[in-house]
Formats: C-alpha cells, structure tokens, sequence
C-alpha cells in the first residue's frame, strides 16, 4: 500500500491516462472513449474479469492485451479510484462514490478470492458502517446511485438505502451524525440539546416535523417514489407524508406555487447544501405522485389537489391522471375556496374558466361514497356517513352559486354551462335561491342581447317559493328579467307577506297563550327571518305592554259589574216596597244611577247605532291596533 500522503501516480494526456511507474503499459482498458495504459500485474491480482481476459490472450499469444469495458458502472471516473486501488493506493471512498465504486468492484469481479480485503468487501464495510448511519451520507449514495440503478437495486444497495432512511425518519435524527453548528451551537436538527457535541438526550420543545422534506426533494422521481413507499410501509403518518410529497411537487412543478402562496414553511436541511437538483419530467412527476397521495382530507390538502389539477390540464396528462384528481377533490369539495375552483380553460374554447372539471367533480361529490378522514381525525368526522350529509351539501351548493357568480360575467359563456351547473345539485341542497338569482342576474347585465325565451329557461332553475323577501322585492323591479318571471315573483312576494303575517299573528297568539310548537316549514323559517329582521320583536313587546292594559282593564269591567248587580238587587227591594207609587227607573233615576236598556224596551236602531258594552270596546280596540301593525307592514 502506498502511504496516506503519497499523490496519485496517474497522470492525464488528453484522452489517455497513464501510470508513473516507469515501466511500458502492457494492458489497455477504454471506458467510454478513454483510454488507461496500465500493467497487467497490478490488476490480475485485484480483478478475477482482468484475470480471466488476461488467460485467454495467453492462447492468442498477444503481448499487449486491449480490453474494452461496455456499460462500466461509474464510467472512467470510478475506473481512476478502481487502478488506483489496485496499483495500492488507499480507496478513496466516500458518500457520494461508494455505491459506483461497489458495482464497478462487483463488475470487475474484485472478490476476496483474488486478494484479501478486496475493493468488493472494502466498500460495502464502508456502506455500512459509515454511509448508512448518516442521514446526509444515505442521502448522497442514494442520489448517485441513479446512473447504476439496476445493477445497485441487484446488490440491494438501494433497499437498504431507503430502509435506513425511513428509520431515520421515525427516529430522532440527532443520533444520525448532523454537525450541530448547522442548526445553531446547541441544538441538534431533531431538537436534542448538544454539550461539547454530545448528545445530553435532553429535548427542546419543537412541533417541527418536516425537517427532512427539503432534503429527500433532490432525489429523481424514481427513488422518490421508492422511498414513499417504503415510508407507508413502515407506518409513517399520513400527514407527514403528504407534506413531503406536496413539498417535493412544489419544488419540482413552478406553476404549482402560484396557487399554493409558496413553499411553506422554513428549510431546515443538511443534505441540500452539497446535492444537485435532481432532473425530472414535469408529467411523469405528476402522474407518479399522484397515486402516492394518501386518501385524506384536509383543506389545505384540497386546495393542493386543485393547484395540481391546474398544473395536470396544463400539463395534459393523462385522462386517467386527471379523472384521479377529480374524484380526490369531488370526496372532499365542502373543504374548497372559490379562488381555487376557479381553474382557466387552457383549450381552444373561448370561455375564461374550464367549467366542465368544476361539472365533473360535483359529479363525484354527489355520487361517490366518500369514507375520508381528516389527517387528524375527530369524532365528528369518525361518526360522518359515507353519503354527503345535509350540511356538506349546502356549503357546496353556496360554493357553487358563488362560482356560479363569479364566472356570470364572461361575455363567451354560454347558458347551457349555467343551466348545467346549477342542476348538478339536488333540490334539497338550497334552502334559498337568493344566490342563483343574483348569478343569474349578473348573467343577464353580461348578456343584454339574450332573447325572453332564453331567459326564461334560465330563470326556471330558480324556486321562487325559496327566494327571500328582499330577493322578491328586487326581482319584481328588475328590467333585466322577463315580464313572465316577474308576474311570478309578484305572486310569490305576496305568498310570503301573508306567511310572514301569520307567522306574527302565530307569535302573538304564543304571547297570550303559550302551547306546543308547531311545525314549521322551510318557507315559515323565512317568514319568521323576515318578521324578526323588520322590527317585529318591537311589535310582540307592545302587544305584551297591550295585554297588561287589557287585563287592567277586564278587572275594572268586573267591579263594575258586581256594582251593577248589587245596585239590581237594592232596586229590587224598592220595587217591593214602593211599587205603587214609581217604577224601577225612576226610583234607579232618584238615587242617581242609569240603568242599561233592557231588550225589551230599546229599539233595533238605537242599539246597532250606541248600544256597546265595555268589553266589547276593548275588543274593537285590540282589533284596530292588530290591523295597525298589519297595514305598516305590508
């Protein structure tokens, strides 16, 4: 072996490389268009393929043998550290060169059979004992494993690579070899704290867990998807793997970021400070990653479902790519935000906004069974049924009108795509129709030039029963409507005065007699909205001010009466005794009381004209204050 200092004894002309030794090169081996002129010795001891190549030229009797090496792994580069090897210079092994440098030793067939600690058991020491204990170094053998794949996937080079780093990553990563000064003087990158670079085992609090997403980004698609997977199988949360593949998409697809506000969250990485991005296909990666995206639910997730279906029409991926999309985001569209839906039309069609994904995914919503859960799930969402609920349906339906609205304005937006839009969703999912009518109203100012005819069929969509008042009084003064529309939103207004006056009477019957609730409809809900938003508490609480008054006013009716019978009964007792000499009323008239008429003596005209009682005034009183309240409502 030659000493640790000793420079190299190779030297570089051209395309050709040669030994300083002195001698004349009896052995020739090209590599890819570069030629090493070396001694047969020094190889034949080291390599049983250059042994076995050196005994069948001895049958040629050829003095100088010439070899030509296809498909060396590592190219000329990793044959350099192989001759140096072999002439006995130290192994230059390292992280980045230690998987190239196993195959071209397994290649070359450098077994311990043809010397001991051969280059083939000296490298994979080396893999094991250094590369694989070290996050960083795992991750550089990992990279430059690409150019020899299939031959380090054959060794288990790979394998091994990615068990180790998924283990990393469900353990602390201070145990893993990181110098500490990368993430301040004290703290290792998993949150141990550091004395004089030994781990005290002590932790710093850190919620922190994508600290490796940066990193693990510069390996191709391939091994990505590799280590993914081996990720899943090792029970990794969905979370975090999610994280690191919308993190990896991010990096790799920049149209990604325009809809996802950036990166997200700080770079923490070791690794990235000494990798070269890794190249990839923009649609290969995004037909890989999306079938390694867990089925979960999360709004942040389904707003990176809809960036990358913006980034896969754009892309045009395959059909299958994107009917996966749509379904991931039609499982979970109550979680989506109008800017997100809103998806430009990349084809040839005039239109701003591609409405038919925005048709298809609603498709899904309504008919697939959706058993997500959220990445951390609650009992709510354990207890949710497969088929979307009442509320899931309704946010939907309003996120939908609002799209709805949105899109109206589009000069080249064609009816049908409304019509279509809006009967995508039950009846059941809208309790009102306000928001329909303010889309279609904003259509209609975007489209003067529609025929009646047109605008009508559009206008059928809409329940008129589920409009608001204020959406009646609106559209019964809209010019923009059809004469037809408007006669029936008329009709429709005055059906919801009349609701909303029963429903007051109902209230104050309520106040005076309290009974049981009654059942109230969709169309009473509105009503009792309605009367609530128009001053009528103000009106309950006169009626109860009203009430106490008549109730003061009834015992005073009372006492009078009792008065009165008592004054019958003296008159009685007058009658008796001076029956000769007056009648009742004109004794009644002496002691200074008027009696009322009795039937028999008042006539039919001078009762209808002031014959009343008091209760019956009362009466009358309540009555008029009803249709008081009554008349300045409608």
């Amino acid at each position: 072996m030659a000493p640790v200092g000793k420079l190299s004894g190779f030297r570089r002309e051209g395309s050709d490389w040669f030994c300083n030794g002195g001698l004349p090169s009896d052995i020739s081996v090209s590599i890819e268009g570069i030629t090493f002129h070396l001694h047969k010795f020094p190889l034949i001891s080291k390599c049983g393929k250059i042994d076995k190549a050196h005994e069948e030229s001895k049958i040629t009797d050829k003095k100088n043998l010439i070899m030509v090496l296809e498909e060396f792994p590592g190219g000329p580069d990793t044959f350099l550290v192989v001759a140096k090897f072999c002439y006995g210079y130290r192994a230059e092994l390292t992280a980045r060169n230690v998987v190239l440098v196993h195959c071209a030793a397994e290649y070359l067939e450098m077994t311990d059979e043809f010397g001991e600690d051969n280059l083939l058991s000296k490298s994979e020491s080396f893999f094991h004992k250094n590369t694989l204990r070290n996050w960083k170094d795992c991750i550089l053998a990992l990279q430059s494993s690409q150019p020899v794949l299939p031959r380090a996937e054959k060794l288990h080079l790979v394998g091994k690579c990615l068990n180790a780093l998924s283990m990393m990553v469900c353990t602390d990563p201070s145990l893993f070899g990181w110098p500490m000064m990368m993430y301040g003087s004290f703290q290792s990158p998993g949150g141990s704290i550091l004395w004089n670079g030994i781990n005290t085992g002590a932790r710093i609090r850190s919620s922190e867990s994508d600290w490796w997403f940066e990193d693990i980004s510069y390996l191709s698609v391939s091994l990505f998807e590799r280590l993914i997977k081996t990720m899943q199988a090792r029970g990794i949360r969905p979370e975090n793997l999610a994280g690191a593949i919308m993190y990896y998409a991010r990096k790799h697809l920049p149209g990604l970021g325009r809809w996802q506000g950036g990166q997200g969250g700080k770079t923490r990485t070791v690794a990235s400070f000494s990798l070269t991005p890794a190249t990839v296909d923009q649609r290969v990666l995004l037909e890989s990653i999306e079938k390694l995206l867990p089925d979960k639910k999360g709004k942040s997730y389904c707003r990176f479902l809809l960036g990358l279906l913006r980034v896969a029409l754009i892309l045009n991926v395959s059909q299958t790519c994107k009917d996966s999309l749509e379904r991931r985001i039609g499982m979970q569209l109550e979680l989506a935000t109008l800017d997100s839906l809103l998806i430009p039309s990349y084809s040839d069609s005039d239109a701003l906004y591609n409405t038919d994904f925005i048709e298809h995914i609603v498709h899904y919503f309504i008919s697939t069974e959706s058993n997500l859960t959220s990445f951390s799930p609650s009992s709510r969402d354990l207890q949710a049924s497969a088929s979307p609920s009442s509320e899931s349906l309704r946010k939907v339906a309003k996120l939908i009108d609002s799209y709805i609205a949105e899109i109206a304005s589009d000069v080249n937006l064609k009816p049908g795509k409304i019509r279509r839009l809006a009967e995508v969703l039950p009846d059941s999912s809208r309790l009102l129709h306000d928001g329909l009518y303010r889309a279609l109203d904003i259509y209609f100012k975007a489209h003067p030039w529609l025929s009646d005819r047109e605008k009508e069929e559009l206008c059928n969509i809409i329940d008129y029963q589920k409009l608001s008042i204020h959406a009646c009084a609106h559209a019964s003064q809209n010019d923009r409507l059809p004469l037809r529309v408007v006669l029936q939103v008329l009709f429709f207004e005055q059906l919801h005065l009349r609701t909303a006056l029963a429903g007051c009477l109902n209230a104050l019957d309520g106040e005076i007699a309290p009974a049981a609730p009654l059942p109230i409809t969709t169309l009473g809900n509105t009503a009792g909205e309605i009367v609530q938003r128009d001053g009528w508490v103000t009106v309950v609480r006169e009626n109860q001010v009203l009430k106490v008054d008549m109730d003061r006013m009834s015992s005073r009716v009372g006492e009078l009466e009792e008065e009165f019978s008592k004054i019958k009964q003296e008159m009685k007792s007058v009658t008796k005794s001076y029956s000769s000499r007056s009648s009742p009323r004109l004794v009644a008239k002496k002691i200074g009381c008027k009696l009322v008429p009795r039937s028999s003596d008042a006539q039919p005209e001078s009762l209808d004209r002031t014959g009343s009682t008091p209760r019956a005034s009362i009466e009358r009183a309540w009555r008029s204050h009803k249709s008081k309240h009554s008349e300045s409502f409608t």
